[in-house]
């Protein structure tokens, strides 16, 4: 099998296909299934299977949506651990409203979105894969999740992604000429889609041949990366260099998780020392071993934040991945010495997530810092 990105299909004696698959390398990802290690039900499968099938992809993007056409068509048996489709993630997007958007949804809730108000597609097995999915689409073909003709510019318009319905930078025809690219890249018509491009805009043509899907790569595809689902955000603020308070907020999924945000009083660093007082807030956190561990720990600060909580961290044999926000370099991404390019890769196609991790860093810690020293 070729070690490229595709969907794989296996099938039984009668032709029937068992379970359909998607890979980022089909030659590697086929291998792991030959493997001892198997899940009970999938060597089940396996052992029912008498031959494999491919199709290549030009990206996983590609490979993410052929999957989920395919078990659509087929419901193979091994897809479906369920009776129904209720466990599946689905993408919905409003037939009838001026400046849709593409919205994530639960099989429970199809019932809401019947075709004559909503495209549906799906299903998608892994909620995290979907939604760095759209992440991805949404660069090449922006929408907004902010409300239409508010007067005020959102923040995602701000970092790019929005097309500025909000401050109606964009008109309904265009907007919606956006969507229906979404729809038709989501339905897999990317003739059709190609097509509409070269009319409209061949300049997109490039961007969406040479997509860099690296942040979709799951655990089940390429092992050498990992799986960012809980971000962790650390933030300090003082007042004239007394009273430091840190905040830590955490967002998983994409998606701003409040009830997991805390404030610590800084009580041994220095007045003043961002990079001591980051630090004690750090291990005063890890030392919460029951506490979710974090994927990757993003820190309001340069350089020199982050070599120094790092060597904190390695000194006492503490290994998270870590990245920094300069606000000075312009909002660049920053990385302690050694990090792979990899990492660096995967870390720069979740930059808009990042983006926001930061500004609810410094919102939390400003009020939350003002409320306690009110208190006080």
């Amino acid at each position: 099998m070729p070690k490229k990105p595709g969907v794989y299909f296996w099938l039984d004696k009668a032709g029937v296909i068992l379970y359909v698959g998607r890979a980022t390398n089909l030659h590697s990802r086929v291998n792991q299934y030959f493997q001892e290690s198997v899940d009970p039900r999938i060597a089940e499968m396996v052992n029912l299977a008498s031959a494999i099938k491919y199709e290549v992809c030009d990206n996983l993007l590609e490979a993410v949506i052929s999957e989920a056409r395919y078990i659509k068509r087929y419901w193979p048996k091994y897809n479906v651990k369920d009776k129904d489709d209720r466990s599946f993630i689905y993408v919905v997007i409003l037939k009838r409203d001026d400046y849709p958007r593409p919205m994530i949804i639960r099989g429970q809730e199809l019932k809401k979105f019947p075709p004559t108000k909503a495209y549906v597609f799906g299903p998608y097995q892994s909620f995290s894969l979907i939604q760095n999915a759209l992440k991805i689409i949404r660069r090449l073909f922006p929408y907004g999740n902010c409300r239409p003709h508010s007067g005020k510019a959102c923040f995602d318009y701000q970092i790019g992604l929005c097309p500025g319905a909000c401050i109606d930078a964009i008109g309904k025809k265009e907007y919606q000429s956006n969507i229906r690219n979404i729809v038709l890249l989501l339905q897999g018509e990317k003739k059709r889609l190609l097509k509409k491009l070269m009319k409209e805009n061949p300049d997109k043509i490039k961007s969406l041949r040479h997509i860099q899907d690296v942040s979709l790569l799951a655990r089940d595809d390429d092992l050498s990366l990992p799986k960012i689902n809980r971000i962790e955000g650390y933030d300090v603020s003082h007042l004239n260099g007394r009273e430091t308070y840190g905040s830590m907020v955490v967002f998983s999924g994409g998606e701003a998780d409040k009830k997991e945000y805390r404030l610590f009083k800084i009580k041994e660093a220095p007045p003043g020392d961002d990079e001591r007082a980051l630090s004690e807030m750090l291990l005063r956190r890890l030392a919460h071993h029951d506490w979710l561990m974090p994927d990757l720990i993003m820190i309001d600060g340069g350089k020199p934040q982050i070599d120094f909580v790092n060597r904190i961290l390695v000194h006492r044999n503490i290994h998270l991945p870590l990245v920094g926000i300069s606000k000075l370099g312009g909002d660049k991404l920053v990385f302690a010495k050694g990090v792979k390019p990899s990492f660096k890769e995967l870390a720069e196609n979740i930059k808009e997530t990042l983006l926001k991790t930061r500004e609810e860093a410094h919102r939390f810690v400003i009020k939350a810092g003002r409320r306690a020293r009110r208190l006080r």
